[in-house]
């Protein structure tokens, strides 16, 4: 599970939507569909047209995984924070009512004005 105290996630890369692996696509809805991938290290985020759901892999062979669901209408406020020149990272804060801030860092190569715009259609 996300550390709700901490509030800081792991940066992620965006990747290919065809790496979720069957457990994540499992637990979709039947007409849910991805947006996004992001990948840190080991772990993952998928964005979905009405939640985002983070994978904590664990274990040393990776088969032990846990799955956190955070639908959208749940978010109170977010903000996006764009790169800069020699900050190559972009941000994107969601305040879940009942829970807290979370936070996740993006690579350079993420487009996170087209993330907060994606979040928009379904939080406004």
């Amino acid at each position: 599970m996300i550390d709700f105290k901490n509030g800081d996630f792991f940066k992620l890369k965006k990747v290919a939507n065809d790496m979720v692996g069957s457990n994540l696509t499992a637990l979709l809805l039947p007409d849910e569909r991805i947006i996004g991938t992001y990948k840190g290290i080991r772990d993952y985020v998928v964005f979905t047209d009405r939640r985002f759901i983070s994978v904590n892999v664990q274990g040393i062979t990776g088969k032990k995984q846990d799955f956190t669901s955070m639908p959208y209408k749940k978010v109170s406020v977010f903000s996006v924070e764009t790169s800069g020149t020699f900050d190559l990272d972009s941000e994107l804060e969601m305040y879940f009512s009942g829970v807290g801030k979370v936070k996740f860092e993006f690579t350079g190569k993420s487009d996170i004005i087209e993330i907060g715009k994606l979040i928009s259609q379904f939080v406004l």
